[in-house]
């Protein structure tokens, strides 16, 4: 059951609210499943785990990883070697594909990522069927976006390929922020409990650009995040742009795919 939002919350000092942005040496693990887990019809969730997992860090709740997959006949993938900075894949070139962190518990070496099955893919179809003992590659993140917690309210939108996302910057908010959450699925089977520690106003929606304009700017200091598809994600950007008040520095929606492209990812800042 979500919590009543309170009329009034006093602004956080706006000094304590910049977002800091964090580069990570790049690094890619070869690492095998330990666990699958059915979360919803449209969404399995790996437990990934292995030795080359320590040191492993992601500072962002947003943050992304590139998940390589084998070639047919390989047991393992192929990983990068690094040149000049920049990571270089041998021929053929393996499938790439950005994941959220999920979950990552330094103490038990174990990293959650969370595969939405609903489009066919070579990523979704490994993800479909692939079994505990099974090897995979991963690399990055190479940056991390933090946005501190401290703000008075924080606004979460996004499709289903976001979920992985909020669900982490929610256990993340603490009890005296405000998280306005608006998420569009396919299937309103995926729809999930969120458990979070903020006063929640979460609804579950058919379309979400207009569900954002629906939304009236609370008062106070504000983060808004969004992410989804594309074509989408202009709109709702569109859509927060046209608020009275609403300030563009503090606010990041990212493309997490786009329809008929592979591989997409993109934040929207034009």
């Amino acid at each position: 059951m979500n919590a009543p939002l309170p009329t009034a919350i006093p602004s956080v000092d706006a000094a304590h609210l910049a977002v800091e942005r964090v580069r990570h040496p790049l690094q890619a693990r070869h690492l095998q499943v330990v666990r699958r887990t059915a979360v919803s019809p449209g969404f399995v969730r790996l437990t990934l785990a292995g030795p080359e997992l320590a040191g492993f860090v992601s500072a962002g709740f947003d943050d992304h990883l590139k998940l390589i997959l084998p070639q047919p006949g390989q047991e393992r993938p192929s990983l990068p070697s690094l040149q000049d900075g920049r990571p270089v894949f041998p021929d053929p070139r393996p499938v790439l594909r950005d994941y959220t962190p999920a979950r990552y518990d330094a103490a038990t070496g174990e990293l959650d990522i969370e595969v939405a099955l609903h489009d066919a893919g070579p990523a979704t179809d490994w993800a479909a069927s692939a079994a505990v003992g099974q090897w995979v590659g991963i690399a990055g993140p190479r940056g991390s976006m933090v946005v501190p917690t401290g703000f008075d309210w924080h606004w979460l939108l996004g499709d289903e390929t976001a979920l992985p996302a909020i669900a982490r910057r929610l256990a993340e908010l603490p009890a005296h922020t405000q998280a306005t959450v608006r998420i569009q699925v396919s299937n309103p089977a995926d729809q999930r409990l969120l458990a979070s520690a903020a006063q929640l106003d979460l609804q579950w929606v058919s379309a979400l650009p207009a569900a954002v304009e629906a939304l009236a700017l609370p008062t106070g200091a504000g983060f808004v995040w969004a992410a989804g598809e594309h074509s989408e994600m202009a709109a709702v950007r569109r859509a927060m742009l046209a608020k009275p008040g609403v300030d563009a520095k503090r606010m990041r929606i990212s493309a997490y795919w786009k329809r008929g492209a592979a591989d997409h990812h993109e934040d929207l800042v034009q």
